[in-house]
């Protein structure tokens, strides 16, 4: 059991669903989420490495760019520069907290329509800008958008699939995000070498449109039964219920959504409910999934991939490519978790995603380490440079079909129903504010770490393999509604679950609720 073997605790509930058009489609616009935090990771690492745009906001960045006899690790060390790209993830984990309670009163998909609306208008503020000023004023709006997506749309995706299906619908939001970097590398691409040095502003006034896209993919969409229950609407969430499992024989599943509900409403303080006994296991894996997720060094490659293959000798066209390259293999392999996770789980896929990363971080600092030396000054042959966007691919592949899809499926799929907005809220500021740290001090880390920096993440990988290892439970198949069972049966975590709460429809859990 020590694995995080399953006990078991009686049969569990087998819900009556066919796949429908209404889930399929209702999830796959619900995914848009995703496509504006996407965006935002994949332009702004090309943006920063855009001469043009370090000219006019960044001049001593520029100058020490340009200067060949620059430390080659310490080129973009600037803490200006990484404020551009990190004060949008502070301004997240801020907002996070406030679509938590967004998301609980007005429902899932009033919370997205408003993380696009206040992302569009941080992509006009950035799109202008005239000055820094407006940059970090965008980037904060941007922040906030983000803030209220990442909050809202894995648990709407979570909701609305079927439970054998959770992990695939889920993935989703994964997708879109992989996909938004995809597109953002591309146009970095293309507006780099347009004339006239005004490219970087196509490439950031263009996060209009996916924010246009969640916008009114929200206005279309149905709210999830649960929230529908949760805010009173009953009959309406048992139509709902039918509609999406493509059955009139739900009532099962609808009186578990009630219960669930009922119990919820005894909870008049979620936060202060989170911290009790009976949720820790919740509380700690929703606080260390975001955590070791951001501290797998992946964003390392996904917000500065162009800067940092600058730094290994490529030039700016090249640096680019690379980038694009390795955004096109994480959005290709993200859809092996996505035909995966159901089959074999989501344990199979941490362990297996965790070690694949750890082999090749060792591997690429040890590659430039020799190479590259610890001044920074050494050469890196084409062979040799070519090696390392390999080694950072199979890094990128191992990541994408575990830690980046998981690292929201996880979190969003294991909290009841009176905690479930309080702890997406823990796990997108917990995902946001490490980002933030991650994206500040990344390229001073550099500067003076060098290719141990990639020792340094390669350390947390190993930590969090061995965490996932003895303390995950498996939850694949099992409904959302009755995951209680999952943690009552681990070795560790059932210790802190009452028999009671594993019992669907008793009344003796409601009387344990604040």
């Amino acid at each position: 059991m020590a694995g995080g073997a399953f006990v078991d605790q009686g049969p569990v509930r087998e819900y009556n669903y066919r796949l429908t058009p209404k889930v399929f489609v209702t999830c796959f616009v619900g995914a848009f989420g995703g496509l504006i935090f996407g965006y935002d990771l994949g332009i702004s690492g090309g943006v920063t490495s855009m001469k043009p745009f370090l000219k006019e906001f960044f001049p001593h960045v520029y100058h020490k760019m340009e200067n060949a006899h620059e430390n080659e690790y310490c080129r973009f060390d600037s803490e200006l520069l990484t404020l551009f790209t990190s004060s949008l993830y502070l301004a997240a984990l801020v907002s996070s907290f406030f679509a938590s309670t967004v998301t609980r009163v007005f429902g899932r998909k009033w919370s997205m329509f408003l993380g696009g609306l206040i992302f569009l208008l941080g992509s006009a503020f950035n799109g202008f800008a005239k000055n820094v000023a407006m940059l970090l004023i965008g980037r904060i709006l941007l922040g906030f958008g983000i803030g209220f997506a990442n909050q809202s749309v894995p648990v709407y995706l979570s909701e609305m699939a079927p439970p054998n299906l959770r992990g695939a619908f889920n993935i989703g939001f994964q997708v879109a995000i992989i996909f938004g970097i995809v597109v953002a590398t591309i146009i970095n691409y293309f507006t780099a070498q347009i004339k006239g040095g005004y490219g970087w502003r196509i490439s950031l006034g263009l996060a209009c449109v996916p924010a246009i896209m969640i916008m009114v993919g929200a206005l279309i969409l149905p709210d999830t039964p649960n929230s529908l229950i949760e805010r009173g609407h009953t009959e309406k969430a048992r139509e709902m219920l039918r509609q999406i499992r493509g059955t009139e024989h739900v009532e099962e599943e609808f009186q578990d959504l009630i219960y669930a509900s009922e119990v919820a409403k005894q909870v008049k303080h979620p936060w202060k409910n989170i911290m009790l006994p009976r949720y820790r296991p919740q509380l700690i894996i929703t606080f260390f999934i975001p955590f070791f997720q951001q501290l797998t060094g992946i964003n390392v490659i996904t917000f500065y991939a162009p800067v940092l293959f600058q730094t290994l000798g490529f030039g700016n066209k090249a640096a680019l490519f690379s980038a694009m390259v390795t955004g096109i293999i994480e959005l290709l392999c993200t859809f092996v978790s996505v035909f995966t996770v159901d089959r074999y789980g989501r344990r199979v896929l941490f362990l297996q995603g965790g070690i694949q990363m750890l082999i090749t971080q060792i591997a690429i600092g040890a590659l430039i380490g020799v190479k590259f030396g610890v001044t920074g000054t050494g050469n890196i042959g084409k062979t040799d440079a070519n090696l390392i966007v390999a080694l950072i691919c199979i890094y990128v592949a191992g990541f994408a079909w575990s830690w980046g899809p998981l690292g929201w499926l996880v979190p969003s799929e294991i909290s009841p129903l009176e905690i479930r907005s309080a702890a997406q809220a823990i796990n997108v500021a917990v995902n946001m504010f490490f980002t933030f740290l991650v994206a500040q001090l990344f390229l001073t880390m550099l500067c003076h770490l060098k290719f141990g920096l990639f020792f340094f993440f390669a350390v947390f990988v190993l930590i969090m393999t061995i965490f996932m290892y003895f303390l995950l439970p498996e939850t694949k198949n099992m409904p959302i509604e009755e995951m209680n069972r999952v943690w009552k049966a681990h070795w560790f975590w059932g210790r802190f679950i009452p028999d009671e709460a594993v019992s669907v429809g008793s009344a003796e859990m409601q009387e344990k609720t604040v």
